[in-house]
């Protein structure tokens, strides 16, 4: 049994929290992320050891894995897994995307759920964390196909969320079209009209620029890392990978605030684009992948640039790098390459898209690094504030939202200076997990034992 005088030992909670947790090795690299930046600080406030907070922090209130059966188009009967990961509801309802893509599982699910309670912390905006999805890939399927299993899905997930419970929101896989045919099917069994999910369609409870936000909060993220130092955008040039959501509209906003975008990705490859996009370029591109479901190389073809078969971006020279595609996307070679290139900061957009090693090479080499919980928050924080639009059955305009995403992006910021400020520099890493733990711990100590 734990005394209040004792002290916690990074490697001794980690070899617990793998031998509770065996093969989660994403889940295993979030949590080690985050504890090693934590531990030191609960070591000066016995409080958090005498609560356990961190044992219980990296333990689900639930975890919920259902069978999703439907019918495809010649009338086979499919069998997928869903998940919903219900994290921490201590500052609100649990809140955090659905993922649909075949690499879905327990692990993953688990990590992003856990990076979940950090990010929306560090929102100031009253919402607990969670994860879900299933190992359902919506791509090569029929229109039809894609709503019968967002029903089944929805029939069973439906018995789990509620908008003061649980509420879901979009992730890879799941964007306007998949949030819709569940919307629909929940309301169909719920029989009320209530803001359970986000990501909406605008006729039916959405948010403007919700499918925006976490792109341009990642490039108003680098934008105050940069203002710090009495730097901006303007100027630079920019490698982005992927050519989601995320990618497009960091993007766009970065092309706003006056940098050069070189490059985009997707599974394929890369394409760079000496010249930089422009608007004519980026509208091809989202047309491209959110209408046509194409592949970045008609890009290359179309604009007559270079593109990199099966190759990520990391090569190109620039000045700020952007992964905006999936988890541990930049390796170490990639973090070296950077630096040799004279890469001066790196913004996560993507959740987790740097390896551990890829991370120590930048804090040695003193670039700005900022993590996703801090850089990608944009996505949820106008979530956020669809949810609370929803409640009080009113809509802002476009000018507010991006006003308010800002703000939210700038107290994000000051809240990583506030704990990650060193000798010569802002540890942002440490900075995130520090503020997102504060919050949510002090929450859980007024609870008691629960």
């Amino acid at each position: 049994m734990m005394v209040p005088d004792q002290t916690l030992d990074l490697d001794e909670f980690m070899q617990g929290l793998i031998k509770r947790n065996p093969g989660e090795i994403e889940f295993h690299q979030a949590v080690e992320e985050v504890a090693a930046n934590v531990i030191p600080f609960i070591n000066k406030h016995p409080k958090y050891i005498k609560n356990r907070i961190l044992e219980r922090m990296t333990e689900p209130d639930r975890t919920i894995i259902f069978r999703v059966c439907w019918e495809d188009d010649e009338g086979n009967v499919r069998t997928n897994r869903g998940y919903r990961i219900q994290f921490n509801n201590s500052i609100g309802p649990y809140k955090g995307g659905l993922r649909f893509h075949h690499s879905v599982n327990l692990s993953i699910l688990k990590f992003l759920g856990f990076e979940q309670t950090f990010k929306n912390s560090l929102t100031t905006l009253p919402m607990g964390s969670g994860k879900g999805g299933a190992d359902f890939n919506p791509k090569g399927k029929s229109e039809r196909e894609i709503m019968r299993f967002c029903q089944a899905f929805m029939t069973e997930l439906s018995k789990h969320i509620g908008e003061n419970v649980d509420v879901p929101a979009g992730d890879i896989g799941v964007g306007a079209r998949e949030i819709s045919y569940m919307f629909g099917q929940y309301k169909r069994l719920k029989n009320e009209f209530t803001g359970t999910l986000t990501g909406k369609a605008l006729e039916f409870g959405g948010s403007l620029i919700r499918k925006e936000a976490t792109g341009y909060g990642c490039a108003y993220f680098m934008e105050e890392m940069l203002k710090n130092q009495g730097d901006s955008i303007e100027g630079k040039n920019c490698i982005v990978s992927g050519s989601g959501n995320v990618a497009q509209f960091c993007a766009q906003k970065i092309m706003h605030l006056g940098g050069n975008v070189l490059t985009l990705s997707d599974s394929s490859g890369f394409i760079h684009d000496p010249d930089g996009l422009n608007e004519e370029k980026l509208d091809y591109i989202i047309d491209l992948k959110t209408n046509r479901r194409g592949r970045i190389s008609e890009f290359a073809e179309k604009f007559k640039c270079k593109f990199h078969k099966d190759k990520r971006p990391w090569s190109i020279k620039a000045d700020l790098a952007f992964p905006c595609a999936t988890q541990n996307e930049l390796e170490l070679p990639d973090a070296k390459l950077l630096i040799k290139n004279g890469c001066r900061a790196v913004a996560e957009g993507a959740n987790m898209p740097t390896t551990k090693d890829a991370i120590d090479a930048f804090h040695k080499a003193k670039i700005i690094f900022s993590p996703g919980k801090a850089s990608n928050a944009g996505g949820v924080s106008v979530s956020g504030l669809e949810m609370t639009q929803n409640s009080i059955r009113l809509s802002w305009q476009r000018e507010e939202l991006e006003e308010r995403l800002k703000t939210i992006m700038h107290d994000i910021h000051q809240q990583c200076v506030n704990y990650g400020t060193e000798k010569d520099h802002v540890d942002y890493i440490k900075g995130a997990n520090i503020a997102g733990f504060v919050k949510v711990a002090e929450a859980m100590v007024a609870y008691g034992v629960i």
